[in-house]
């Protein structure tokens, strides 16, 4: 993986994992024949080594080599601490 990986805004659903969180990813799409958008929500398994986020906080992640089978993710902050950044 290059060091540009996808960078993805969600929302934490769940963080009882330790030094994991699940991040929900919302994605509008349109139908290639009806044009109608709707809304395709996936989960992703992100490293929170810290153990900061808490569910409902919204945080922004970046793509990194896989730390194990299904994550392959990690948290780089939340969304007002990255934007003020930029």
């Amino acid at each position: 993986m290059t060091e540009n990986g996808k960078i993805k805004t969600g929302v934490v659903v769940s963080d009882k994992m330790d030094k994991t969180v699940v991040v929900r990813v919302d994605s509008v799409k349109t139908h290639p024949i009806y044009k109608k958008q709707f809304v395709i929500s996936k989960n992703f398994k992100v490293e929170d080594s810290e153990n900061k986020y808490k569910v409902d906080d919204q945080v922004v992640i970046k793509e990194t080599k896989p730390y194990s089978k299904g994550k392959a993710f990690k948290v780089i902050g939340d969304t007002e601490s990255v934007n003020k950044a930029k």
